[in-house]
């Protein structure tokens, strides 16, 4: 695919997967995630990739570098630079957190969709074995 085009608002609420690529180019990746209530991402950095997130439905808190918080609500939006420690929380314990991601460069193999949190965690520890 050489372009992306779609309704990214639609995409992102109707997703019910823990991540899913929707599309990959040289420089940048777009991914789809929807956390269960009481769900994170999990504590992470990634040395050399940039990262937007913008929130379509619920409300979490975003975690960087082990000292600052911040809660950001639907139609927020935040960037994380290379190299920072991060971690996305759904603040909820009952409703899905749905957000998307660009990672610049493409942080995740073309195609990718992980279910759950646990099948994300899997495919995280056979890539790093």
């Amino acid at each position: 695919m050489v372009v992306f085009v779609g309704d990214i608002e639609k995409l992102t609420e109707t997703n019910d997967d823990f991540r899913e690529v929707l599309f990959t180019a040289k420089y940048c990746q777009l991914v789809v995630m929807c956390l269960k209530g009481g769900e994170e991402i999990g504590r992470e950095v990634h040395p050399n990739v940039d990262q937007f997130f913008r929130i379509e439905e619920g409300e979490a808190e975003f975690l960087f570098n082990d000292t600052e918080s911040h809660h950001v609500k639907a139609g927020g939006a935040v960037i994380v630079t290379a190299g920072t420690i991060h971690n996305v929380i759904n603040l909820s314990k009952s409703n899905d957190l749905k957000l998307y991601t660009l990672y610049s460069p493409p942080n995740h193999p073309e195609g990718t969709i992980h279910a759950t949190k646990a099948d994300a965690d899997e495919a995280e520890e056979e890539h790093h074995k």
